[in-house]
């Protein structure tokens, strides 16, 4: 039975859906005002395992995450760039369709903006403040009252007494407690018209945590299986978001919370201000893209994830491993074969709170089986289990050439081939000086020559 870490209670549950046979699962995405980090990249890449798992597990999924396309950010970015709201974040959501899909993330089946549920987001404003969780203050922002909602803290263990504002709350004057967050911000009069929507509490646009409770509610119904998100998110968002959806519903909002670890670079907080920020573009221009997915995926989802060059260069070695064993052992075409021991060991580790690690230490095991019996069912059976992952997809032969050739001491394929082909000619005229010299010059790039019978000589990155 699969088993998952529910934040709120904090401690593993059987999984049990509300509906038997199906899933409703919501993670919170990005705020498109730039280029997705390497932090967005877990995010992803951690709930695109969680979603194929449990598809793999029978389940009928839906997907939701959300694209954050207004806030205060997005507009100074714009106002910045002399461009319209769209126009910027249109932009850096085809950007995030491009890394996504780099990583091999599988579209949600649902990517709702805010923008777009502007109608519903007023709607729960209205039923907050009929119940009196919700206030309109002096400057014309409607507030919520959090000491209205007694279940205020339960997902981040916080309590109200112990939450003393300007730790983790802006200081206003205007709110009848420093608790209280916005739910609908006011026009400003120096903010472009297309950042603004008529309310009856005057122009203005909606706060950060109240569009995952409206898009949530409006997709997957006011009570759903699974909410996830970044460490970063459970207080104040996601904690806002309950105190919302369950002061206006009355009921509980998601059954069960999922939060991935932080992600730290070189054992520091990444941040910008220490400059250790990194994109996933400036990322897979050094390194491959399922190196990174790969990565991503050997730690638990809960744990914290070290980002550094050796990691990502422990990852590539050791996924090249695999695919070796690929391409000494052509896999037989075939789905998993879920009686097969590696297979049921594989299975209990996702069942085991979706334990990533653990499942491809059975790769591994299974790889090294595959190398000594040489079986070509095995090997099907590698890619197969490996491919639930989003991993060992292609083909091993493309994966071990694959570079950057760019990066200090690369070489292109067609410059190799051509060094090949005269080591090859060097060897042919017993000039082997030259032919050492020549092999010499791959091995210092990073090239692993492989000669074989025939006088056929094959390469790869190491």
């Amino acid at each position: 039975m699969l088993k998952i870490h529910n934040t709120l209670s904090r401690q593993k549950e059987p999984f049990k859906p509300i509906v038997a046979g199906r899933v409703g699962m919501y993670v919170c995405g990005m705020t498109v005002y730039d280029f997705c980090h390497i932090g967005h990249a877990r995010v992803m890449v951690v709930f695109d395992s969680v979603q194929r798992w449990l598809r793999t597990s029978g389940y009928a999924v839906t997907y939701v995450r959300n694209i954050t396309d207004i806030d205060d950010k997005i507009i100074r970015r714009a106002v910045e760039n002399g461009e319209t709201i769209s126009q910027l974040t249109n932009r850096f959501i085809a950007a995030m369709d491009e890394d996504a899909a780099a990583l091999g993330v599988q579209k949600p089946d649902h990517e709702p903006r805010a923008t777009q549920y502007v109608p519903q987001m007023l709607d729960l404003i209205g039923k907050l403040e009929q119940k009196g969780l919700a206030y309109q203050a002096p400057d014309q922002d409607v507030n919520y009252s959090v000491r209205d909602f007694p279940g205020y803290g339960k997902l981040s263990g916080k309590s109200l007494d112990d939450l003393r504002a300007g730790e983790r709350v802006d200081v206003n004057s205007t709110k009848r407690d420093p608790l209280d967050f916005v739910l609908w911000k006011s026009a400003k009069p120096t903010e472009p018209a297309d950042t603004r929507w008529t309310s009856r509490w005057g122009e203005g646009r909606p706060g950060w945590h109240i569009e995952c409770s409206a898009m949530s509610e409006a997709i997957l119904g006011a009570s759903f299986d699974i909410h996830g998100g970044g460490a970063d998110l459970q207080f104040p968002h996601h904690e806002n978001e309950i105190a919302q959806s369950e002061g206006a519903s009355g009921h509980s909002f998601a059954n069960l919370w999922m939060h991935n670890g932080f992600v730290r670079v070189d054992d520091e907080k990444m941040s910008k201000s220490l400059g250790n920020f990194f994109t996933i573009r400036e990322v897979l221009k050094k390194y491959d893209a399922e190196v990174v997915r790969f990565f991503i995926l050997r730690a638990h989802y809960r744990s914290p994830l070290n980002y550094s060059d050796s990691h990502l260069d422990d990852a590539r070695h050791a996924l090249t491993r695999l695919y070796t064993a690929l391409k000494a052992v052509p896999a037989a075409a075939g789905k998993v074969d879920w009686d097969e021991a590696h297979a049921q060991r594989f299975k209990e580790a996702m069942d085991d709170d979706f334990a990533t690690p653990l499942a491809i230490a059975v790769l591994f095991e299974l790889a090294n089986t595959v190398n000594s019996t040489q079986d070509a069912k095995l090997a099907g059976q590698l890619k197969a289990l490996a491919g639930v992952l989003g991993l060992l997809e292609r083909d091993p032969q493309a994966f071990l050439q694959a570079g950057q050739a760019d990066t200090a001491g690369g070489l292109s394929p067609e410059q190799i081939e051509a060094l090949i082909a005269e080591r090859t000619a060097a060897k042919k005229a017993k000039d082997f000086p030259r032919a050492d010299q020549i092999r010499k010059t791959l091995t210092d790039a990073g090239i692993v020559l492989e000669d074989k019978p025939g006088g056929l000589t094959e390469w790869r990155r190491s």
